[in-house]
Parts: C-alpha cells; sequence; structure tokens
C-alpha cells in the first residue's frame, strides 16, 4: 500500500458568515484511531448542511473536524486495530466532518462496501441522503405499504432517495416541487402525485386527491408549512421536520387539530447522533435496502460532479436551488 503522507490539502471556510469564502489549506492527515478508518477521498458528497456550515448556521459538534463535508467515498489506506480487514478496500459512508479533503476518518462502523459497477462519484452521493431518508421513513416514520406519504422538496437530494425507498415500500408516494422539470424527475422515479408548489396550493390538492388523509409527512421547510399540513393528516400522522429551510419560527399553531388526529410533530437531525446509532441505522438500512442498491433498484441521482478545487461553483449551484439530486466534489 502507498505510503500516507503528513500533510494534505483541504478545503476550509474563512470567515463564517454570510460573505464566507472557501480556501485550500494544508492541513495534518488525521491518524485513526482504534474504532476509525482513513479514507483516501476519491468524492465528498455536497449537501445542504454545509452551506448552513459555511454561513456559521450549524457547526461542527465539539471534537470534530472543522472541515466542510459529512460523506465520502474513498480507498481505505489506515484502520485501528479490530478493523483491518477493510485495508484496500473501496467504501463510502458517512463522515462526522473533514469530507472536502484528501483524507478523511470514517467510523469503521459507518463504512459501506462500494457496490460493483458504481463510480466513486455515484457513492460519494450516497449515504448522507439515503440513510437521512430511511431514517425519517422507516426508522421514525415507521412507513408501511399501502400508506400515503408526503415527501416535500421532491427533487432533492434527500427527495429523490425517499421517493425510491417509499416506492420500495410499497407506500402512495406525493411530492411538492418548484418547476415541472423537477417534477417529472420526480415522476420518473416513481412519484405518484406531482405538486407544483409555485402553482396551487399543495394542501388545497392533497385534501382532495387524497381525503382519506396523510400518513406521514417528510417537511424541511418548516414555519408556515406546518399550519398547512396538519390538517392533511391520517389518523395518528406524523410530520417530521429535518430542516428549517422557511425559517425557524413559527407562525399562530392552532394544536387542537393536532391531538383532534393524534398527530405527531417530530424534530430529527442525524449529525449529532452518537455513533452507535448511526453505526446500527447504516446497519438497517443496508440489510433492507443493500441488495436493492447494488442492482440499482434505487441509486443516488447524480446531477453533476465537479473537481475538488471548484467547491465554491457547486455551493453556488446547490445554492440556486437549480439541481435535481446530488452533486459532489471528486479528488
Amino acid at each position: 500500500m502507498a505510503t500516507i503522507p503528513t500533510m494534505m490539502q483541504a478545503i476550509v471556510v474563512k470567515q463564517p458568515g454570510k460573505d464566507s469564502q472557501l480556501q485550500t489549506e494544508q492541513r495534518a492527515v488525521p491518524q485513526p484511531n482504534v474504532e476509525q478508518l482513513l479514507i483516501k477521498v476519491a468524492a465528498a458528497g455536497v449537501n445542504r448542511a454545509d452551506l448552513m456550515q459555511r454561513r456559521g448556521l450549524y457547526p461542527p459538534p465539539q471534537g470534530d473536524s472543522d472541515i466542510l463535508g459529512l460523506e465520502v467515498a474513498g480507498v481505505v489506506v489506515a484502520a485501528g486495530p479490530q478493523h483491518k480487514s477493510w485495508l484496500g478496500k473501496a467504501v463510502f459512508g458517512l463522515v462526522p466532518g473533514g469530507g472536502y479533503a484528501e483524507y478523511a476518518l470514517m467510523h469503521a462502523g459507518h463504512a459501506m462496501a462500494v457496490p460493483n459497477g458504481y463510480s466513486m462519484a455515484e457513492a460519494g452521493a450516497t449515504a448522507e441522503v439515503f440513510l437521512t431518508a430511511y431514517q425519517l421513513l422507516c426508522s421514525i416514520g415507521n412507513l408501511q405499504r399501502g400508506q400515503q406519504v408526503l415527501i416535500h422538496a421532491g427533487a432533492s437530494g434527500v427527495g429523490t432517495a425517499a421517493i425510491q425507498l417509499a416506492k420500495m415500500r410499497g407506500a402512495n408516494v406525493a411530492v411538492t416541487a418548484s418547476s415541472d422539470d423537477k417534477l417529472q424527475a420526480c415522476g420518473a422515479l416513481g412519484a405518484d402525485l406531482l405538486l407544483n408548489y409555485t402553482r396551487c396550493a399543495f394542501e388545497q390538492q392533497l385534501a382532495q386527491q387524497w381525503p382519506e388523509g396523510v400518513n406521514l409527512i417528510l417537511d424541511p421547510v418548516a414555519a408556515d408549512y406546518i399550519s398547512r399540513e396538519i390538517p392533511l393528516l391520517a389518523m395518528d400522522g406524523k410530520i417530521v421536520l429535518y430542516a428549517m429551510m422557511g425559517g425557524r419560527e413559527l407562525p399562530a399553531l392552532d394544536l387542537a387539530l393536532l391531538f383532534k388526529r393524534r398527530g405527531q410533530l417530530i424534530c430529527s437531525t442525524l449529525r449529532n447522533r452518537s455513533n452507535k446509532y448511526k453505526t446500527n441505522l447504516t446497519q438497517a438500512f443496508i440489510s433492507e435496502c443493500g441488495a436493492a442498491l447494488a442492482q440499482r433498484q434505487v441509486r443516488p441521482i447524480l446531477q453533476q460532479q465537479f473537481n475538488w478545487q471548484q467547491a465554491e461553483q457547486a455551493h453556488q449551484l446547490m445554492h440556486s436551488n437549480a439541481t435535481v439530486g446530488k452533486l459532489v466534489l471528486t479528488f
């Protein structure tokens, strides 16, 4: 195996905030502890959390890397003593930060083998969105065959993954998106009901189409969406919030409607979960969906890959909301 250098190139945020800049910096190559793998990064997924972190709105948990990047794909070049079997293997998975660099640390329990035939860019586009979608739909939402699910931002990375997993579970899927092109992409993935929120009030359309109610709503918007969603819920339905793109504060909210439906309003994040939780989530996802992923029955939707030195362009494209699926940096 090639000698591991002591220094690496990494993309770091200068002056986090509205006017932040990305710069290349020399950093020491991190050393794996007994539970970690050192990955020579081939691809790093770009996520909206990266944009939030550079604005100072989503700081890394205490002790984690300040380098951006929450998922990578690459080759294992060093490992803790109990995990030497991973050496030389191509893997992908979540990292607690540090993905925008030539080398990154990954907890061994979070590593997944890159499926045969997948490019590193595809593998780098998989972990964050599929594990987030699996957590929301299955671990928290307990989505069952024949149930109704509403997925906001259907053309996003998480949205495109969630559509596929929901259909795999036999659910009926409604999505919202901002353009007909995005909705067409959602329909091609199996979404049953396509709602352009720029042209219609999604709650009115959904109430007409699914009068029996919605069992599960995946919501990255929050704000006034919540009061619009509660009347849509079927009995014992759940709204799972996983971001606050519309704002962190709610307009006046009548909780009586939520009580009437025995509804649940759940807030969920993945980054600050424990290593054990992420390991269990990764294992559950591979157990239920690994074969489908390998056979491309579910797959990452990769819109574009950028050389890692073009990270600023990738961030600008994501910020424009003109994407379908994922953007990836390649090293």
